[in-house]
Parts: C-alpha cells; structure tokens; sequence
C-alpha cells in the first residue's frame, strides 16, 4: 500500500472567462468565475495528481506539466490525470480510495460534489465508492476566504494489484 498527498491553489482571474470557465474535479460548474492558470485550472485534479505522484514517488505535477510549456496552456486537468493514472498503473498499483477537499468560500460545491466524483472516477476506471469529494470554507478567513481564490488538498490510498 501507498499513500499520497497533494495540494494545489488557484487565484480567481479578475473577470470571468467565457473560453475559460469555472472547472472543478473535471465538471464545468456554471458560475460567472475563471481561474488564472497555465492548464484549466482545475485544482481538484491538480491536487489528485500530485497526491497520486506522490504516492508512487514520481515528484509532482509540475515536473510532469511545467507551465513553461506551450503544449499544456489550457490543457484538460483531465488528460493530465489521465496520463498521472497510467504511472500508477505501470507501478502495478490500483487506487483504494481518494479523499478530497476543497477549500472555497465560493461557489458552493454541494450541488456539484457526486458529479465530481463520478467524473474522477470514470477518469481512474475506479468504482464511485472509492472517490470521496467534500467542501470547507475558511470562515472568511485569510485569501481564500477573501474569495481570492480555491484551494484543495487530496490524499490516495493505492494497492498493490493482484
């Protein structure tokens, strides 16, 4: 058994993007905010990559996506993820579980969370159960609670494949 952890923070753009929407653990939400990132910003997935990375002991998502590079500007959180599963997969791992949390004092997540959970599990070929996806916020607290941006932490269990 492995386990990771990761965490990702994205500041919200100035104005709201219609090219670039709003995209959390791989479902666009359709609140009037954009992220500012390199990729489409999607802090779930980017938190759910480091976390599987880090399990397998293969750095972090930047080392795999620089945002120097051309070829990720605007890129699918999800292809990323994507190709971060297929590293866990070549380690003959398999996820156990993900449990994650996103940090935001907007939008509310509720309505949107077991869309979320299906998208990523789809994206993993794992079972609904194994992916959890919950909300906080910092009580207005700090910048996340100034509504400055999202964060999001993510811890994996994987196993080892029988």
């Amino acid at each position: 058994m492995r386990i990771g952890h990761g965490f990702d923070v994205h500041r919200f753009a100035p104005e709201a993007s219609e090219t670039k929407p709003l995209i959390l653990g791989g479902v666009t939400l359709p609140d009037a905010l954009s992220l500012e990132a390199h990729s489409d910003g999607d802090v779930v997935l980017h938190a759910l990559c480091d976390a599987l990375l880090g399990a397998i002991g293969e750095g972090d998502i930047g080392q795999h996506f620089p945002d120097t590079d051309k070829k990720f500007a605007g890129v699918s959180s999800l292809t990323l993820l994507e190709h971060v599963y297929s590293l866990v997969t070549a380690c003959s791992l398999t996820l156990a579980n993900a449990d994650i949390t996103v940090i935001a004092q907007s939008p509310k997540l509720a309505p949107h969370r077991e869309a979320m959970c299906l998208r990523i599990a789809s994206s993993l070929k794992a079972s609904r159960d194994c992916i959890n996806v919950k909300a906080t916020t910092t009580e207005q607290l700090g910048a996340i609670g100034r509504g400055e941006g999202i964060a999001c932490h993510a811890v994996v269990l994987l196993e080892g494949c029988e």
